[in-house]
């Protein structure tokens, strides 16, 4: 299975703790249900200005990929996760910040896929 597979799916926009944990829960089932034995899973949310930005959820970290049409989006990821811009287009997140994360970006998120293999780059 490649990337294509998946096709993106209109955004719900995330306005409380209770949204981004019911979405944290089906992305979560949802990927169990196509991912095995692989790396570079998870999710491409497509943003409404332009760009995308990969997520991967680890145990104890969260991996994002945000694409150079995306950068304009590092604000709300720092507003959101506390976490300052990094020099590459990689941010290491810590894993307990998934929920601030989400509710941080939804408003800015125009669609979302599943994605099962994406290659990070620095």
């Amino acid at each position: 299975m490649t990337n294509e597979d998946y096709s993106a799916q209109p955004w719900v926009d995330l306005t409380t703790a209770q949204d981004a944990e019911a979405w944290i829960e089906q992305y979560d089932r949802d990927l169990q249900r196509c991912v095995i034995n692989t790396t570079g899973y998870g999710v491409c949310f497509l943003l409404g200005h332009g760009g995308e930005i990969f997520m991967h959820t680890g145990e104890c970290a969260i991996l994002l990929d945000v694409t150079a049409e995306a950068e304009w989006a590092a604000p709300a990821i720092t507003a959101a996760t506390g976490v300052a811009a990094p020099r590459s287009r990689i941010w290491l997140l810590p894993d307990d910040s998934l929920t601030q994360l989400l509710l941080g970006l939804s408003s800015l998120i125009a669609s979302s896929r599943l994605v099962i293999s994406h290659r990070y780059r620095k």
